[in-house]
């Protein structure tokens, strides 16, 4: 009797329990050293050594995801502890953004046209080099890379233990953080953009650095490309 009532259900009631494409994220370490890679909404976070790939899916929808790598990282066997670098409240399992300096590959999947958007920042800083490509590039489809020595070439005011700050989270002022809204470029976030000119360098750089694939696409994070 059960079964003859669920097939007797309306369409509409079926067509929500019928899951969205998900889209599959594979991060490699390519490092020499250990990374702590992390990823919201969906992922949370792993001990990745070198080497070594971690996979994750991600549902079709989701509009503000990003992955990030966390360095100098311990944690007990409750996955609790601390990190250098990219640290999300002590939490092995990340469910909040990780805390400055870390480079961020963003995207949003289906965002319109049926297109995902990704795009690499350097609006939280940096702290380990990053490739995020589509695993099968065609046409327009291309991946991005950020890779230049900013930990060696950091500016002063900037340097942060692993890491080089970007100038909002060390002055957070609206010059460099764009409270108001509307902001221009500095000697800071030129800094940035020199080294990295396919990847957001403060909050309002222009739109060339949003890249996008079909939705439905595949991608890989690389950590040391």
């Amino acid at each position: 009797m059960a079964a003859i009532s669920f097939v007797l259900l309306p369409l509409a009631f079926l067509t929500v329990l019928t899951p969205l494409k998900s889209a599959s994220f594979t991060v490699v370490n390519n490092c020499s050293d250990t990374l702590w890679p992390a990823a919201v909404p969906y992922g949370g976070g792993i001990q990745l050594n070198s080497g070594q790939t971690w996979t994750f899916e991600v549902p079709s929808g989701t509009t503000v995801g990003r992955v990030w790598a966390r360095t100098g990282c311990s944690f007990n066997d409750s996955g609790n502890g601390h990190c250098e670098t990219g640290d999300c409240g002590g939490k092995l399992s990340c469910t909040a953004y990780g805390s400055p300096p870390n480079t961020l590959a963003e995207f949003a999947l289906d965002e319109f046209s049926n297109l995902d958007l990704f795009d690499i920042s350097l609006v939280d800083g940096y702290n380990v080099g990053i490739n995020f490509s589509p695993t099968t590039t065609s046409g327009s489809c291309q991946g991005q890379q950020c890779a230049a020595d900013f930990v060696g070439q950091c500016p002063t005011a900037l340097k942060a233990p692993g890491g080089c700050n970007n100038p909002c989270t060390v002055f957070k002022t609206d010059e460099y953080c764009c409270y108001s809204g509307s902001c221009a470029p500095t000697d800071y976030s030129r800094f940035f953009k020199n080294l990295c000119p396919d990847a957001y360098s403060f909050p309002k750089d222009d739109q060339t650095d949003t890249f996008s694939c079909p939705a439905g696409t595949n991608y890989r994070v690389t950590f040391c490309p």
